[in-house]
């Protein structure tokens, strides 16, 4: 799907390993990017006024799957408007992370800011929307909670 002058996906997928900012900035990082817009989505210590200790990522088994075919349908949707190379890098966390993880990143380079942060926000926006992911939140009264099953 890539071509001189097109996007590139250069990751797209669901991790059980630690995912970052950094190796995310440094995989579309190239001569042409004048601008690299990243997010990382983190694991934070409370959920509607109650405090978190850790959260569990589960994933359906077409969701590697599901991942993949989201970022190749935004890319099919974007296919042409680039004047120089786009470079896309998603990845989601599954299995237990503890506070301040990143759970969700996303890094995308282009000729210029505009086009950069669109993507990576539309990016983002389709990932939490359609790629079937679900957390469990273990708060610090021992209570615990499903967020996204059954929506």
């Amino acid at each position: 799907m890539s071509t001189e002058t097109d996007f590139e996906v250069v990751r797209a997928v669901l991790s059980a390993e630690p995912i970052s900012v950094d190796q995310a900035i440094a995989a579309v990082e190239s001569d042409t990017a004048g601008a690299v817009v990243s997010f990382s989505g983190v694991v934070r210590n409370h959920d509607g006024g109650k405090p978190v200790d850790r959260l569990s990522y589960s994933a359906h088994p077409t969701a590697h799957q599901v991942m993949s075919d989201v970022v190749a349908q935004l890319v099919a949707e974007h296919a042409g408007e680039a004047a120089q190379p786009v470079r896309i890098w998603a990845a989601h966390r599954v299995g237990m992370l503890e506070i301040g993880d990143p759970a969700l990143v996303c890094a995308v380079s282009a000729a210029h800011r505009g086009q950069a942060f669109a993507v990576c926000s539309e990016l983002v926006d389709r990932i939490k929307a359609q790629v079937p992911i679900w957390k469990e939140q273990f708060f610090s009264d021992g209570t615990a909670e499903w967020v996204g099953a059954g929506e």
